[in-house]
Order: structure tokens, then C-alpha cells, then sequence
């Protein structure tokens, strides 16, 4: 990332200072955008026609709706980031904020102390967003939720004793590949919308790393002198 010189940032139009102070939102947007471009254009095609499947099509709705829970937190968690990191750069932290309970505890403290606080700090960011990748791996799960359910309808027409007679053969099959087919369904979708929010969680990562070293770095000039 090119680095603005807070003089040209000042004397930058408002837009672009905007979009600037909230590189990390936009970036997270683009993506999305084009995500979900890409998947209106898939169920144009019909190729997700089978995720409608009465059988699953409660669980197919679960999991979308998990993953757009696990989105609005990503985008929650990215635009509080953004502002707190705006709010360290103007030299402006607003009171109850994180970055005010960290500057707090280093207050007065050796060099040992603050190492501390900055690992402890460390750690509960880390946990401040791992809510999106618990929510990312549970679409895996529910994924496999569906896998199940499949398989159990395909097994169910599977009788050896009516298998016998050639009329029964074509019903059995049919079932079969229907229970596949919503096993194979689920999974996909599953599989897709998780490798989809963890993109976003690595965005995440990467903004709530570059802040955490800004907050540490402002700790440092700023109180632990």
C-alpha cells in the first residue's frame, strides 16, 4: 500500500480522504460486491437450482444466512478499526475506545509492563475477531449437516428385496441420485461460502494487525516515554 503523507491527505478532496481513512471498508466491499456479482450471475445460470430442494432447502437457508451474520460482523468489526485508526492519527482517542484502555494501562509503566499490555492487547484482538472465523467454520458444519441428509435419502430407497424387479430398479436410482445430488448440493455451498468469509476474515486480520502496530507504536511516543 502507497503511503499518504498526512499534509496531502489534508489538502485531498473529501472523497478521497474518505476513502482513504476507510481503505480496509472499501476493500472489503469491493470484494463482496464482486462476490455476490458472480453469484447472482451462477443462479442466472441455474447451476444452484438444486439448493431449493424441499428437503434442504431450510438448511441451504441457514447456512446463507449464517454466512451474511458472519459478514455484517466482519464489516462491523472492520469500520470500528477504521475509525479507531483514524482517531490515533489525528492524535484524537476517544474515551471508553480500545486504544483508550491500552493507552490507560501503559500509563506510567516500564518498558516489561508495556511489552505485557501489548501482548495482552494482542491476544484480545486476535479474539475480537475470531467471532468470523468461528462463524466461517460452522458453514463447513452445516455443510456437512446437509451431506448427511442426503446420504440418508439416498440409502432410504435402497431395498434389497424390491430390488428383485426390474419396475422397482428406476424408482431406487432415482431416489439415489436425488440423495447425491442434495448431499453434493449442500456441501458445495457449505464449502464456497466458507472459503468466501474467510477471505474476508484474512482481510480482517491483515487491517487489525496493521492497527494493532499503529496503537502500539502511538503507545509508545505518546505514554510510554
Amino acid at each position: 500500500m502507497v503511503a499518504v503523507s498526512e499534509d496531502a491527505l489534508a489538502a485531498a478532496p473529501p472523497a478521497f480522504t474518505w476513502l482513504h481513512r476507510y481503505l480496509l471498508v472499501l476493500r472489503i466491499a469491493l470484494l463482496n460486491i464482486v462476490a455476490f456479482g458472480l453469484l447472482i450471475a451462477v443462479l442466472l445460470q441455474g447451476w444452484l437450482d438444486g439448493v431449493s430442494d424441499r428437503h434442504t432447502a431450510w438448511l441451504c437457508a441457514v447456512i446463507f444466512i449464517v454466512f451474511l451474520f458472519g459478514l455484517g460482523v466482519c464489516f462491523a468489526r472492520s469500520f470500528r478499526m477504521s475509525r479507531e485508526l483514524n482517531d490515533l492519527r489525528a492524535g484524537a482517542v476517544r474515551p471508553g475506545s480500545r486504544a483508550a484502555k491500552y493507552l490507560s494501562s501503559i500509563n506510567g509503566r516500564g518498558p516489561e509492563s508495556r511489552s505485557l499490555s501489548a501482548n495482552m492487547l494482542r491476544m484480545r484482538m486476535a479474539n475480537y475477531i475470531s467471532l468470523v472465523r468461528h462463524t466461517a467454520n460452522s458453514l463447513v458444519f452445516l455443510g456437512l449437516v446437509g451431506t448427511v441428509i442426503g446420504f440418508i435419502i439416498a440409502l432410504s430407497a435402497v431395498d434389497p428385496q424390491s430390488s428383485i424387479a426390474v419396475d422397482n430398479i428406476a424408482p431406487m436410482v432415482t431416489t439415489l441420485i436425488h440423495g447425491m445430488s442434495i448431499a453434493l448440493y449442500t456441501t458445495l455451498l457449505g464449502a464456497v461460502l466458507h472459503l468466501w468469509l474467510m477471505v474476508n476474515y484474512r482481510m480482517l486480520s491483515t487491517g487489525t494487525m496493521h492497527f494493532y502496530n499503529a496503537l502500539v507504536d502511538f503507545g509508545e511516543r505518546h505514554v510510554g516515554k
